[in-house]
């Protein structure tokens, strides 16, 4: 599939300011939704509330996206739909490695040996001075899981995670900060690293060696567009690159891991 004859599925979105935000927290409340002060609102209830205030509908500006989607066998963002209500909030990092086993990624992390143990039900991380990070394996791959934590994404950490000859894709949500971010590393350097809501603008070493990927979830690479489900695309993207389906039994408790001071 070229860029030529590509044609993403563009879905109108809506772009409201911080005071349609309050009165959707509100109404949610109000009708018996359980919702933060911060992070994002789940999209069904952002949607019940346009319909059931069609004015503040009509207030609310518009902008187009694209909705990424698979168009081939393999990993699609609905097998991700869970991370949205899943257990590791609004901030987290999950990074796949080839090539290294559990303790050596978290010793890669930065975690010291002494630190590295079984995480119990009830430990969470402390976001001013600790970070909480688990592994598991799935095949061939090591599954890192920060809580409140982005070193995977960070290029000189996923040169780390993924040298002698290894490989690591990372995915970062965080809802407060300016974007999320992904990174795909190879024997050391960062290959390709994007913002997940603008896959349009890339870097690193090869900044096109994933569009048949993104092809094949539904984004040109060749486009700027927005991306309105960009979470769920990229942690796709990073199973359709490793294998791997990522699921909210891999941050179940007990698991191996180690609690790292910031």
């Amino acid at each position: 599939m070229s860029d030529a004859d590509f044609t993403p599925l563009r879905v109108t979105q809506l772009v409201f300011g911080r005071d349609i935000s309050i009165a959707i927290r509100e109404w949610a409340r109000a009708n018996g939704h359980p919702v933060s002060d911060r992070g994002r609102v789940a999209y069904e209830l952002v949607e019940a509330f346009f319909a059931a205030n069609p004015e503040a509908y009509e207030q609310a500006e518009k902008a187009e996206s694209v909705h990424a989607m698979a168009r081939t066998p393999g990993a699609s963002p609905e097998d991700y739909a869970w991370q949205d209500e899943g257990p590791l909030g609004p901030i987290y990092t999950i990074t796949l490695v080839r090539g290294a086993e559990e303790h050596e990624v978290l010793r890669r992390l930065g975690a010291a040996p002494e630190h590295i143990r079984m995480i119990g039900l009830g430990e969470y991380p402390d976001s001013s001075r600790t970070e909480i990070v688990m592994v598991g394996r799935a095949g061939d791959w090591t599954i890192l899981i920060e809580e409140c934590g982005r070193r995977g994404v960070h290029r000189e950490v996923i040169g780390e995670l993924s040298r002698d000859g290894g490989e690591a894709v990372a995915v970062m949500r965080h809802d407060y900060a300016a974007g999320h971010d992904f990174a795909y590393a190879l024997d050391g350097e960062l290959v390709t690293g994007f913002d997940p809501s603008r896959p349009g603008t890339r870097w690193g070493t090869g900044p096109d060696r994933l569009n048949r990927h993104l092809r094949e979830l539904g984004i040109d690479p060749a486009s700027d567009e927005r991306i309105d489900n960009a979470i769920p695309a990229v942690l796709a993207l990073a199973g359709r690159i490793s294998g791997v389906m990522v699921t909210p039994a891999h941050a179940e408790r007990p698991v191996l891991g180690a609690v790292i001071p910031r």
